[in-house]
């Protein structure tokens, strides 16, 4: 078995087609294919269901698949750390993240790249918590910033907690709560609200605040971008309940106010998620070593603006 023929099969899973599949990976299609069917010889199973055209892997292929991209994963990784050992990480660090946690992403990247300043960084800033354990069970990301995970999935991840998410009521300075030190969740509800897709994690904890104070939300709109709570809010027509740290990006905008909310006071637990694995890649263990420096809550809570 030779890792390139993984890598074709890992080709074709991606692009579903032979054709984009062998020129991904600078081939001819009789040389991916061929290559492919000794996989199948040599493992003794089908991994491609054929006809005229592709028609989707067996379930052995998707089993397959899975164990390939693990296998060239640790390739990756070995060549990774030898670079890392030869003249410092020049890796590049795939970061995953919640909408509401995009703000600390920054914070993170900025100390990571500092440390290591060959090292390049993507981030994916619009995923779901499913997308992002998904994607590093898939080794598509090396490590998230999102919700700690349940214990479902405490076996197969590690999380190092960042901060504290806390909420607050965006709304009018002119309204009755820009003069209330605090408004309660009971009161919010019954503001025409502007509020994060019920689809999204965030949104499913809102719910589930909402519900423990007694109250049912209903709001106006819904969206899936927290800068677009913001714009609704900026309208003068609507309300919301936003992440705290966003306000260390924007502040509160001119305008408007910020109100914690209570009664009750909750907050969600934010922090980066890993797939258990050893070794782990030398981005993953250098952004772990950035985090560990890192006052997340203190900088957080430094909103431009205020004294």
């Amino acid at each position: 078995m030779l890792l390139r023929q993984l890598e074709y099969l890992v080709a074709l899973s991606r692009t579903r087609h032979f054709a984009r599949a062998a020129e991904e990976c600078y081939v001819s299609q009789p040389a991916l294919s061929g290559s492919i069917r000794k996989l199948e010889e040599e493992l003794r199973v089908p991994l491609v269901r054929r006809s005229r055209r592709y028609e989707g892997l067996t379930p052995e292929g998707e089993r397959i698949v899975l164990w390939a991209k693990r296998l060239l994963a640790d390739r990756d990784a070995m060549h990774e750390e030898v670079r890392a050992l030869r003249s410092g990480i020049t890796a590049r660090l795939r970061l995953g993240s919640v909408p509401t946690a995009v703000t600390a992403v920054a914070l993170l990247t900025q100390e990571f790249c500092t440390c290591n300043p060959l090292a390049r960084v993507e981030v994916l800033a619009d995923l779901q918590t499913d997308d992002i354990t998904a994607r590093l069970r898939t080794y598509e990301l090396d490590a998230a910033v999102t919700y700690q995970p349940g214990k479902d999935d405490a076996a197969d991840f590690a999380f190092l907690p960042l901060y504290r998410e806390r909420f607050v009521l965006l709304s009018q300075d002119t309204s009755e709560h820009g003069k209330l030190p605090e408004v309660s969740w009971a009161e919010a509800a019954r503001q025409p609200l502007c509020l994060l897709h019920p689809r999204m994690f965030g949104r499913r904890i809102l719910n589930a605040v909402f519900a423990e104070a007694g109250t049912l939300v209903e709001p106006r709109v819904e969206t899936d971008s927290v800068a677009s709570l913001f714009a609704h809010v900026r309208t003068g027509q609507f309300a919301s309940v936003v992440p705290h740290a966003w306000l260390h990006v924007f502040g509160v905008p001119a305008g408007l106010c910020a109100t914690p909310l209570v009664n009750p006071v909750h907050t969600a637990q934010i922090g980066l998620l890993t797939l258990r694995r050893e070794p782990a890649s030398v981005a993953t263990q250098a952004l772990l070593a950035a985090a560990g420096g890192i006052d997340m809550t203190a900088q957080l809570g430094r909103i431009p603006g205020s004294r």
